[in-house]
């Protein structure tokens, strides 16, 4: 017997119709003699309706009430599943993240899974029922509802796979895998049949939608086999595995980009030691992200200039903890979100020579002009502006054989 966790998107439970096509691939799984635990999103646009009416009321939300009622559409999902899998004759039950429970730690809006009580739901599984559980929420020690950020189904169904011991974890989504590109923008952009742990996380992070990166990470330090797959097809998905099991017959395999960034520079700063760590240490304390860093060497000993990549959503709060830090000084401080990142994944990269270069290059032949890099062993990071996004996207996609 076969422990499954099956996890079904937005557009996957969009509509009554969708919910019921979920039901009998769900039917069709649990006849085969497996165990399932299914984790649903909110029914497609129900969380952002319920973000809006939030700002509605007020632009500083609090964020406990907001956790409730964001992670109610989840609940509803859940519910309606779990209805019609019983109309389908299978037994089941809707189980809300505080009967199991899913406990979490951190700030709310951003929190994440530490356990789970496995007790109840593996005697039902054990009964022959199929349990439906609500993904991107649990409740804190203290008794609260918390989210645990946006794309968090995915890291409730790997949670759940970890803590369940399961044999597989399958993503349903509205897509039949994870793709060289985004194949809404590329259309020659392909399927990618097997896709490695490292591959996935660096794409998942770098702005690729299929899958949420915690829950990547989740799964490579556990081991946890996944497979990414279309609700409305038959078509084998992506299985994202260990690097081990896999023969990279390309140097990239996959091109992201994301238009979720701004840059920030600050001009003349005082060169010297520490400096970097007072700019930082106050939006670290705010939750705020720094991707990017570009210091320039210092042509007087005395000052320098620094340039930083922040998410967009965090501009107006960055600059205000900047202007009012009392630790720094620079002579100037500008801004620019109207940039995108660009970046080309591939493990492939690791012991092939020339791939900055020829990145560099057809990017330049293109009049694309680069305003800051970032790179790791497998992947090359840049940032351009956001009108030439899909040019560049486009390019790099050809230049590495990907079409």
């Amino acid at each position: 017997m076969t422990k499954k966790v099956l996890k079904f998107g937005g557009t996957s439970v969009g509509s009554i119709d969708r919910i019921l096509h979920a039901a009998n691939i769900i039917k069709a799984e649990f006849e085969k003699g497996n165990e399932i635990i299914v984790v649903v999103s909110a029914m497609a646009g129900k969380t952002n309706q319920l973000i809006s009416q939030a700002k509605e009321i007020s632009p500083n939300f609090d964020k406990r009430e907001f956790d409730v009622l964001i992670t109610s559409g989840e609940q509803v999902s859940c519910a309606l599943l779990a209805g019609a899998l019983n109309n389908l004759g299978v037994k089941s039950k809707s189980w809300m993240n505080w009967q199991i429970p899913i406990v979490t730690e951190g700030d709310h809006t951003n929190s994440r899974i530490v356990s789970m009580n496995v007790k109840n739901i593996n005697t039902y599984l054990s009964e022959k029922g199929v349990a439906v559980i609500p993904g991107f929420q649990g409740i804190s020690k203290k008794g609260d509802i918390t989210s645990i950020g946006r794309g968090g189904s995915d890291a409730t169904a790997v949670a759940i796979a970890k803590i369940f011991e399961t044999d597989s974890c399958e993503i349903y989504t509205d897509v039949d895998g994870v793709y060289s590109s985004d194949p809404n923008k590329i259309p020659v952009a392909k399927k990618i049949n097997k896709i490695s742990y490292e591959e996935m996380l660096e794409l998942s992070s770098l702005g690729a939608k299929v899958m949420q990166s915690a829950a990547v990470q989740t799964a490579m330090l556990n081991n946890i086999p996944i497979e990414v797959r279309s609700t409305f097809s038959d078509r084998k998905g992506t299985e994202i595995i260990n690097d081990e099991s896999m023969n990279y017959d390309k140097v990239v395999t996959g091109v992201a980009y994301s238009k979720d960034d701004a840059k920030i520079t600050l001009s003349n700063v005082e060169d010297k030691p520490g400096v970097a760590a007072d700019i930082f240490e106050p939006l670290q304390k705010n939750q705020i992200n720094v991707d990017m860093v570009i210091q320039n060497i210092s042509s007087d000993g005395k000052t320098t200039d620094l340039t930083f990549t922040i998410k967009r959503d965090d501009l107006k709060k960055t600059l205000e903890i900047i202007k009012s830090n009392k630790k720094i000084k620079f002579k100037n401080i500008t801004q620019n979100d109207k940039v995108s990142k660009i970046s080309i994944v591939g493990a492939g990269m690791v012991t092939t020579p020339g791939v900055t270069y020829k990145m560099f290059r057809a990017l330049a032949d293109q009049n694309i002009n680069i305003l800051a890099i970032s790179t790791s062993e497998i992947k090359i990071s840049v940032i351009i502006k956001e009108e030439d996004t899909l040019k560049a996207v486009k390019k790099l996609h050809n230049i590495f054989d990907l079409d």
